[in-house]
């Protein structure tokens, strides 16, 4: 099967079995993440849609992220990709969603070099975020963000899917 080598198609696989929908929040990425979810033929069945949001002012105004919140923490941050996530669910009813914020470089941002990456997740009783230090050029940075954001999605359902005696 195709989706055992490819981790977008192994992700919609699990989300269409258990009837589940996916969008993503997306900033360093700018939308290479949702590229590579729909380069899967049937991803239109689990993948509802996403939000690119470059700007700070759009992630306030697109997704909720507070203010205060990126005057405490910075876009570049675990509370951030978290906001990111759970307006990512909010705007498009999904049940799932993976953000992406950090620095793909050149150059540091707020302090941060470049590889600095934060994943959020948000889901059904869930809002989470993995802190990535990631290495290589810009492109290198942003690819093995998105390839990640996935991984972390697909251990999360495999781990509910443990629980609820599910092993699809």
């Amino acid at each position: 099967m195709a989706h055992e080598t490819d981790p977008a198609a192994a992700l919609h696989a699990r989300l269409q079995a258990r009837g589940e929908t996916l969008a993503t929040a997306e900033s360093l990425t700018g939308g290479l993440l949702a590229g590579l979810l729909t380069d899967v033929p049937g991803a239109s069945v689990s993948y509802v849609g996403g939000v690119v949001a470059y700007a700070t002012e759009l992630k306030q105004a697109l997704l909720g992220v507070p203010a205060e919140l990126v005057a405490e923490h910075g876009v570049v941050s675990a509370p951030c990709a978290e906001a990111m996530a759970a307006g990512a669910l909010t705007a498009t009813g999904a049940t799932w969603a993976l953000s992406t914020t950090g620095v793909a470089g050149p150059t540091r941002q707020d302090g941060h070099p470049p590889g600095t990456v934060f994943v959020g997740v948000a889901g059904p009783g869930l809002l989470t975020s993995s802190r990535l230090a990631l290495v290589g050029e810009r492109e290198q940075v942003r690819r093995d963000t998105c390839a990640r954001a996935v991984s972390v999605l697909v251990d999360i359902l495999e781990g509910c899917a443990r629980e609820e005696g599910d092993l699809r």
